[in-house]
């Protein structure tokens, strides 16, 4: 009988600790309106994986000092839960550096991962463990995250890590890492801190050769980073923007493509895990991108730009998993950073 107990209330507990610490998959397709998905779903044969999501919300983009956001505000007030101004990395506007949402996931034992198509230290990502005026600051900003402690990151940009300025070589400092070359030295690492840096600089498009593959790069960063749950790990699909900001339709379809397939690696996770909460959205839109024309059935699209820049749209939340309902509705985006914390500390 007390070993039938044991066994019942050891379940039970198990049960609860699942339930109070899920795991997060924050999924951003930098610059991603509701018309590039549209495009790159009517592109690819009238499909996309964000079908499958259980629940769609809208955010509110704008910055503390402007309607149009750029990625630093935006991402800010995802990652913190604060509106900033433009330019502004982790910083409100009372100069205080609130905690991120993957600083507190680490500090509830959580594992923690970045993975991008950008350099490691451009905004977006840079919003999650940076505190810094401006996020052109580079190598600031690549000195913040060696001295951080995430426990997994992938990203272009080494050369702001040991080509320096200040002449410091910032791998050598960060002797608890363990840097991989390639996909392959990624994919044996057994390390329990890996960096990957994929390209010295600016990594190149999708179309034009820039491997490993975001699916691939996703798949195999969340078999390692769950090998001790819970975790916290931010994708960022990051040259959607770029794509956009050249006002090329191709660009953008190409880079969609393949964040739609990180995101189906993603999403194939959690329905196998079950305590995963994965949220798909985006920091803005760019482009003013809006479909013109265009054949369904030969998956052809006709599409006009009406700026190089950003714009003031609302972009669409997708979630799925525990909490997943939290993220339906229209909304700041401020209440991603909440929402987020709210399934944390459920």
């Amino acid at each position: 009988m007390k070993n039938i107990f044991f066994f019942l209330f050891t379940s039970i507990t198990f049960c609860q600790t699942e339930d109070k610490l899920p795991n997060i998959i924050l999924m951003i397709g930098d610059g991603m309106g509701l018309s590039h998905i549209s495009a790159g779903m009517y592109a690819n044969n009238n499909s996309t994986i964000l079908e499958e999501f259980e629940y769609v919300g809208l955010s509110k983009t704008h910055s503390l000092n402007y309607l149009v956001t750029d990625s630093a505000a935006s991402g800010t007030a995802m990652a913190s839960g604060f509106k900033t101004f433009n330019r502004v990395v982790g910083i409100d506007e009372n100069n205080m550096k609130p905690k991120s949402i993957l600083e507190i996931c680490k500090e509830k034992k959580y594992d923690v991962g970045l993975v991008v198509t950008s350099e490691i230290v451009h905004a977006t990502p840079a919003c999650f463990y940076a505190k810094i005026p401006s996020r052109y600051d580079y190598e600031d900003i690549a000195l913040q995250l060696s001295e951080h402690n995430v426990d997994l990151f992938v990203g272009g940009g080494k050369d702001y890590f040991n080509k320096r300025k200040d002449k410091r070589n910032l791998l050598e400092e960060m002797s608890n890492y363990t840097f991989v070359n390639n996909f392959e030295e990624f994919k044996n690492s057994t390390s329990k801190k890996i960096g990957f840096f994929t390209y010295p600089s600016k990594p190149p498009p999708k179309d034009l050769g820039r491997k490993p593959s975001l699916d691939d790069l996703t798949q195999e960063s969340l078999k390692k980073i769950s090998q001790k749950k819970p975790f916290f790990m931010m994708i960022e699909g990051s040259q959607i923007d770029w794509g956009a900001h050249d006002n090329s339709l191709s660009y953008v379809l190409s880079e969609f493509k393949e964040f739609d397939l990180a995101i189906s690696k993603a999403l194939e996770f959690a329905k196998a895990d079950g305590n995963t909460l994965v949220i798909v959205t985006a920091d803005h839109e760019t482009g003013g991108l809006s479909l013109s024309g265009g054949n369904v059935k030969k998956s052809r699209i006709k599409a006009d730009f009406s700026t190089g820049g950003h714009s003031g749209s609302m972009v669409p939340v997708f979630s799925y998993g525990p909490n997943s309902e939290l993220f339906s509705g229209i909304y700041e985006n401020t209440a991603i950073f909440d929402k987020m914390l709210k399934a944390i500390e459920n």
